[in-house]
């Protein structure tokens, strides 16, 4: 008997089989009725007969086979399953082992015919793994599509109700640093409270940025007309002030004006200058230079010390690959959650502009920005 038949005529032993496996899954399986443990499982059987059926020439079975198969218009059962089983609280290792187990139980209650006397044919054992596979990896995109959509959406709903609490406490922290009449000790308390707190709100920017990031376009500029060279002055100051075992050097010849965003360009230096501070060679200097060069902003920071391996340089702009020379616990409170250089690249794009660092250990780390001068 083919197997698309044999599908067909063992369909209701097939998809016991799927909910007796499921039901076995610890706890999510257990409280599930039966519609809720074969969900999309007859949906996904039938798709698979169908493509059994299908015929299929050899060029379309390597492009199946290489993951190059036609692309479904509308949403498959087994995309919906995944969200479902992912709504039910199964693992993604839970929900491909239903995937497993079912493979297994077709093919097994196949086989069982063939020592009956049935003949077998081996291109429908193929397709059928083929689709299987097809299934799974269809499955597989949904759930990661879905769990980063609803990671995107906590994170943005985390830094948008953390926001005013953190305002209420830098609001008053504000006011008690500039009461008159404080003790010392309580001065230094308030102070330090200020510190942590604008520290917390700057993590919760950046959380909210990489939601943007995430779910949009990119970071929003608003351009006007501006001067980088005080807004990149007051930066290294401002470094130099939080870190005054650092010595930063800063050159800026002559002022550069052109359409910016500046408090987003003042995120971009204190990002980029202040991981030259945490991960250079404090007791060579950063050199920290602003230029014009054909109506191109020219910025850039260099630092000596422990190059940044080849391996990782690739990867340094992204979120999920960042570099540091120290551990965890070296790094303390002002590392943050190590978005600083992806904020940084992403608002440099939105800029229409370029980011790009190079490292060794002869020449030191250099990162350089070029923003166009006009739009």
């Amino acid at each position: 008997m083919r197997l698309p038949d044999f599908i067909l005529e063992n369909l209701e032993s097939i998809l016991q089989s799927w909910e007796d496996f499921a039901r076995t899954i610890e706890t999510p399986g257990a409280d599930l009725n039966r519609a809720a443990l074969r969900d999309h499982a007859e949906q996904m059987l039938l798709a698979i007969v169908t493509d059994l059926r299908t015929a299929q020439t050899v060029q379309e079975q390597i492009e199946k086979s290489q993951g190059l198969g036609p692309v479904a218009m509308h949403q498959t059962a087994a995309e919906t399953h995944a969200v479902t089983r992912l709504l039910a609280g199964f693992t993604i290792d839970q929900m491909v082992s239903e995937y497993r187990a079912l493979r297994a139980s077709v093919l097994r209650q196949w086989m069982s015919q063939v020592k009956t006397g049935t003949s077998l044919n081996i291109d429908d054992m193929t397709r059928f793994h083929e689709a299987i596979d097809q299934a799974l990896a269809e499955s597989i995109a949904s759930y990661s599509r879905a769990v980063e959509a609803s990671r995107n959406v906590f994170l943005g709903v985390l830094g948008h109700d953390l926001r005013t609490p953190l305002g209420a406490i830098l609001l008053g922290s504000e006011i008690l640093k500039h009461s008159q009449g404080l003790e010392a000790r309580a001065a230094k308390v308030a102070t330090q409270i200020h510190t942590s707190v604008t520290r917390a709100n700057q993590i919760v920017g950046d959380l909210l940025d990489l939601t943007r990031c995430h779910m949009g376009p990119g970071i929003p500029v608003n351009k006007t007309d501006l001067d980088l060279l005080p807004v990149c002055r007051r930066v290294v100051d401002e470094v130099q002030a939080f870190h005054p075992e650092a010595n930063v050097l800063f050159v800026a010849p002559t002022p550069v004006v052109g359409k910016f965003d500046g408090p987003r360009l003042e995120q971009v230096f204190s990002n980029i200058i202040s991981n030259a501070v945490n991960h250079g060679n404090i007791h060579f200097p950063i050199t920290v230079q602003l230029s014009v060069a054909e109506d191109v902003a020219v910025f850039s920071v260099h630092n000596s010390g422990e190059p940044i391996p080849e391996d990782v340089l690739p990867f340094i702009f992204n979120p999920m690959g960042r570099f540091s020379q120290h551990s965890a616990t070296e790094s303390g409170p002002t590392e943050g959650l190590g978005l600083g250089l992806f904020i940084a690249s992403e608002i440099v794009t939105s800029h229409k502009g370029s980011i790009n660092v190079t490292s060794d250990s002869k020449q030191g780390t250099t990162f350089l920005v070029k923003l166009p001068l006009t739009e």
